[in-house]
């Protein structure tokens, strides 16, 4: 073990540490098991990422809904502290009803606007969260528009594709539709930020949350393949999703998540970012 994490956990939280162990997941830092001499176990994560957003972030979704998360132990910006969850990453078609339920309701707290009460992190991303009253205009200026700009002053994004992306963005007014209200989400649902045990879902982990159209959860939800059959259809018994979502709407949320991916990661994804933007017509 690291001494030095080890003496910042024994101060953190006032317990000493017997046996760490690293976990998978931690893509913007490292993430460890951590059992704890009282007896306790818990998961400590630290990175350059600042981590204190997540906390925040945890600690809104604890306090606004009813939505499984790890309890935040301690944070700061290099350090944090959860409660352990016991569970695993996959999902039997009950854990995807379980799911869907919490989602819907989760779904159903809102706000006058969209947005959040600060920025927000999906992985290492900023996620400018600025209360705006339009759907369209938050999702074109700081969803799509904001992380094009960001992957081609990185060189990761040719601009010839933040064309298309502009040309997007220009039209959400009729390619989009505004819900009733601005619904929280989760933002970053998918296999690996789940832990499930007897066909129920025991924690939503690593968010990256605001207030938006549900469909954008919905869409990434499809884009990672996360659930099937079993979520959408309970979902739709809960909450209403108009026609057109997964013909058309679907495509259009799945470009922000593919550009996020082409700023990170770059390889195959800028080619996936071009064939959706071609299906749509761009």
């Amino acid at each position: 073990m690291d001494p030095a994490l080890g003496d910042r956990l024994t101060a953190a939280i006032d317990a000493e540490p017997v046996e760490l162990r690293e976990l998978d997941g931690g893509m913007i830092g490292a993430v460890y098991r951590v059992d704890l001499d009282d007896g306790r176990t818990v998961v400590a994560k630290v990175g350059e990422t600042p981590l204190d957003v997540e906390a925040f972030m945890l600690r809104y979704l604890a306090d606004e809904s009813d939505l499984p998360v790890p309890a935040v132990l301690y944070a700061d910006p290099d350090l944090l502290v959860l409660s352990y969850v016991d569970g695993e990453s996959s999902f039997s078609s009950a854990a995807e009803r379980d799911a869907a339920d919490h989602l819907c309701r989760l779904h159903d707290v809102s706000a006058d606007a969209f947005g959040f009460p600060r920025d927000t992190l999906t992985g290492p991303v900023r996620q400018p969260n600025p209360w705006t009253d339009s759907w369209a205009e938050f999702f074109g200026e700081y969803r799509l528009r904001h992380v094009a700009d960001l992957a081609v002053d990185d060189g990761s994004l040719s601009a010839s594709l933040c064309e298309r992306v502009d040309a997007v963005a220009a039209d959400l007014d009729s390619l989009l539709t505004e819900p009733d209200s601005p619904s929280l989400i989760h933002g970053d649902v998918w296999t690996t930020n789940l832990l499930a045990r007897d066909d129920e879902i025991r924690a939503f982990l690593d968010p990256a949350c605001y207030y938006a159209h549900p469909e954008v959860e919905l869409a990434y939800v499809d884009w990672t393949d996360t659930f099937g059959d079993a979520f959408f259809t309970r979902y739709r018994e809960s909450r209403v999703v108009e026609s057109g979502f997964f013909e058309h709407r679907r495509f259009v949320y799945r470009l922000y998540p593919l550009l996020v991916h082409v700023y990170l990661f770059d390889g195959r994804y800028p080619d996936a970012l071009a064939k959706t933007l071609a299906r749509l017509g761009y």
